[in-house]
């Protein structure tokens, strides 16, 4: 267990110092935006989780200089840094295909592979522990996990080719996973466009209200030529007609996720492949934050590799994600560095409302391993075409494994319950906390 023995107030107080370093200075800025990111978090014990990497690995950094599995490779490999159950989902690859994956690469960095399945593992004994299943079939769960990500892992490391390990796609997906693909599949440009713009004098232009917020003339000013900024980082292969980057409207954003409460955002209409306009793009502009892993990976060259939070995120989703969004980019505004995307229509998460018979479950966490596998392998030099990371990140796993291929399950399955009930418990004082009024002065 990560977490020695506390009593709650104790733990309370640990809580409170963590709070202040990941959130001290946003919350002291915009105090709102934190009252409705702890409220949600307030929700679940899940919810709590999601929003707490930054405990998570507080509590992980007595690993930092070892572990089991982690050597001068393995502890220095890109990591999606915040990889619970339910950052998967569907997205349209820079093909046009759509592919199920890992999504939200808000706290990515390079660190140990290991955090990255601890993370996950805490998380699927939290989602079993909310479905009422036993201790014992939560530890399946975590096995079978382990299982998936150890032989997808060996057959990437021994040479496998894409058709022997394929992506999830509307053709090879099952279950689950399929019925999210085919649930983007159904959606349309339009539909996103609809409810976020109006036609007025024969122009697409954003509408009022839904959490758009009217831009005052300087800032408009300063986030077009952050947008200049923004054009720069494209690929190559991404400017193809100059006029998809015609300006055609810009607003702030309000409501944006539980992970970027107090994070100034923006979101761009642009003209898009065509003049038609149903084909208008939507992009958004967001200050990219610090990853909670960070705080916690002492490693000189890793930090200074990136020029800012927002290069840092791009270069880390580009690593991960293969054919990663066609529009993803980074620029800077009022010196934060900031990370742009499309608003796509095509992105639908993992739903687990509904995912409730423990076969089913079964197979989606199989196949979630496999996708976590397949992630890990993908950011290294020969595939990311970055230096970072300068090894063969599958061949470095599978060795680390192999050298102890009985206690590599157990580990994760121990993890998995210990912070899963530390999980739990923090959610509880984190309540208290909360509705005292304490969170809110720690800062």
């Amino acid at each position: 267990m990560a977490v020695p023995e506390t009593t709650d107030e104790q733990r309370a107080e640990q809580i409170l110092d963590v709070f202040d370093t990941a959130f001290g200075e946003l919350l002291a800025a915009d105090p709102a935006a934190f009252q409705v990111k702890f409220r949600k978090m307030a929700a679940s014990a899940f919810a709590f989780y999601r929003g707490t990497a930054c405990l998570f690995y507080a509590d992980l950094e007595r690993e930092r200089h070892g572990g089991p599995y982690l050597d001068e490779r393995t502890g220095r490999v890109w990591i999606h840094g915040d990889l619970h159950a339910e950052n998967f989902g569907t997205y349209m690859d820079a093909h046009g295909r759509l592919v199920f994956n890992v999504n939200d690469f808000d706290e990515a960095y390079v660190g140990p592979f290991t955090w990255d399945l601890k993370r996950f593992a805490a998380s699927v004994a939290l989602i079993g522990y909310t479905k009422a299943l036993s201790d014992g079939q939560i530890s399946e769960l975590v096995r079978i996990y382990a299982a998936a990500y150890r032989e997808r892992i060996h057959q990437l490391a021994a040479g496998a080719k894409h058709e022997e390990v394929p992506s999830f796609t509307l053709d090879t997906a099952e279950g689950a996973l399929l019925e999210a693909l085919r649930a983007a599949r159904s959606r349309t440009r339009f539909s996103l466009l609809d409810s976020m713009t109006e036609i007025r004098d024969h122009e697409r232009r954003f509408s009022s209200g839904g959490g758009a917020v009217e831009l005052d003339a300087a800032t408009r000013y300063k986030v077009l030529a952050a947008f200049d900024g923004y054009l720069e980082t494209l690929p190559e292969e991404s400017l193809v007609r100059p006029d998809s980057y015609r300006v055609k409207d810009v607003v702030g954003r309000r409501g944006v996720g539980i992970g970027s409460a107090g994070l100034p955002s923006y979101n761009i209409l642009l003209e898009g492949h065509s003049d038609a306009l149903e084909n208008d793009v939507v992009i958004y502009l967001k200050q990219a934050q610090t990853p909670a892993v960070s705080r916690h990976v002492t490693d000189r060259a890793v930090r200074e590799y990136f020029q800012h939070e927002g290069h840092r995120t791009v270069i880390s989703q580009r690593a991960l994600q293969a054919h990663a969004d066609p529009w993803l980019g980074w620029t800077e505004l009022d010196g934060a560095g900031q990370l742009v995307a499309e608003v796509s229509p095509y992105a639908v998460d993992l739903d687990w409302s509904d995912i409730d018979d423990p076969e089913e479950i079964a197979a989606v966490v199989a196949d979630l391993g496999r996708a976590t596998a397949t992630m890990h392998a993908s950011a290294d030099e020969d595939q990311s075409g970055h230096s970072l990371v300068p090894f063969s990140t599958e061949r470095a796993i599978d060795a680390a494994i192999a050298a102890d291929e009985e206690g590599f399950a157990p580990l994760l399955v121990d993890f998995a319950h210990a912070y899963g009930a530390r999980a739990r418990a923090d959610h509880q004082i984190f309540v208290d906390l909360f509705r005292n009024g304490r969170i809110t002065s720690a800062s």
